[in-house]
């Protein structure tokens, strides 16, 4: 189980770091035969416990929060689980740190990245499930409003991805024509070679008809013999409430073709929150400000405030100064783990009118009198003066 921050907590976010993150079941603090319920259990009570917006003053709860997310993403997806009970890190695609019990980490991607896709190796890692190459996967950017990623949206993206060609079926032949058996393979779609490091013979797919036993002989015309075209597809995404900038979902199937016999791999889409005119989002409170007058400001008032709902009130007390910050709570983001909503931060900004009628300036100098200021000579308003905060304000009203 993670400790509060401390020694412990800078030591994990080093190894969150630097890629050596420790075994998921260490890290949710369960045992391997753990239930579905034990490690939910588990998840949001570390969640809430190392949330950042809870450890503002702590540098690594953001590394943490993120390896107690990872685990749990691995361990409640069966497949993962499994694959990870049985081959360790590598089997789970992936998962960030060394192989259970310690030892030196290693980067499992990188690595099968490096090996032929062709050869013995490939053969071997294709047998365990882990494929090396091209799989088409995809990955597309979807830009959302602060107050869609506020209330959540669901919002069209269209992309464009390599599909099977419909007018061949993705055999790659005109309709009509015949495939000839490949020369090469005799129509097996196998060849076996000789490896250099075993003194045995393997079977790999044929280079030649890329495994499947025929060759084109009369191209189809919209995919020129390839069996692969490129289309426009358009798909709903939802988009929950109080989503971060950078969040990811994975789409299974949504990616490219890599060849017409194979499946499409998996789209991955990132979210990209657009700056706000207005609001400044800050863990899960949204910051922005408010413009009051001078006699609101001494006076006291109750004011409208933009917010991410639309209209809201606050109340400014007796003797406000300009930047003192004022919290509507419950007008934030909401929180995606403890639930509720964060707070609206509004910084007050004191207006001061450009233009006073002859009478208003003589109040003004009795004022400065009566709390014993000394009253300035009288200089002439900047009529070039740019619009101000207030300004902007009634815009955003519709005033």
């Amino acid at each position: 189980m993670y400790q509060p921050a401390g020694r412990h907590a800078q030591s994990s976010a080093k190894r969150a770091k630097g890629g050596a993150v420790r075994d998921p079941y260490e890290v949710l603090g369960v045992a391997r035969g753990a239930t579905d319920d034990e490690l939910k259990a588990a998840f949001r009570k570390l969640a809430a416990r190392h949330h950042p917006d809870r450890n503002p003053d702590d540098p690594g709860a953001q590394e943490r929060f993120k390896e107690i997310n990872a685990a749990y993403q691995l361990l409640s997806d069966p497949q993962k689980r499994a694959a990870f009970d049985r081959f360790g890190a590598a089997g789970a695609g992936g998962f960030p740190g060394g192989f259970p019990g310690g030892g030196v980490p290693f980067d499992f991607q990188n690595f099968t990245d490096a090996l032929p896709n062709d050869g013995l190796f490939g053969d071997l890692l294709e047998k365990l499930g882990l494929k090396t190459g091209d799989r088409g996967d995809l990955q597309r950017e979807l830009v959302v409003t602060l107050e869609e990623a506020c209330l959540g949206v669901e919002k069209d993206l269209t992309y464009e991805r390599s599909e099977a060609c419909g007018t061949c079926a993705g055999s790659g032949a005109k309709p009509g024509s015949e495939l000839k058996t490949c020369a090469a393979c005799s129509g097996r779609g196998k060849i076996r070679v000789q490896q250099p490091l075993l003194p045995i013979a393997m079977e790999r797919p044929c280079p030649r008809c890329a495994g499947r036993g025929r060759v084109v002989v009369t191209p189809c015309s919209p995919c020129r013999g390839t069996g692969i075209i490129t289309k426009k597809r358009t798909i709903v995404v939802t988009v929950p409430p109080g989503v971060e900038h950078g969040a990811t979902r994975l789409v299974e199937r949504g990616g490219s073709a890599s060849r017409a016999d194979r499946g499409p791999g998996d789209l991955e889409i990132v979210i990209k929150v657009a700056p706000h005119e207005h609001f400044k989002r800050v863990g899960d409170d949204v910051v922005g400000h408010v413009a009051v007058s001078f006699t609101d400001a001494c006076l006291g008032a109750e004011v409208t405030v933009p917010t991410l709902d639309g209209k809201g009130r606050v109340r400014v007390p007796r003797g406000t100064q300009p930047g003192t910050i004022l919290r509507v709570r419950g007008k934030g983001m909401p929180r995606r783990v403890v639930g509720g909503r964060g707070d609206q931060l509004v910084e007050v900004q004191v207006f001061v009118p450009k233009h006073l009628s002859p009478r208003a300036e003589e109040l003004v100098a009795e004022l400065a009198k009566e709390l014993g200021q000394h009253v300035p000579a009288k200089v002439e308003p900047d009529h070039q003066a740019d619009r101000g905060f207030l300004d902007k304000l009634k815009d955003f009203f519709g005033g």
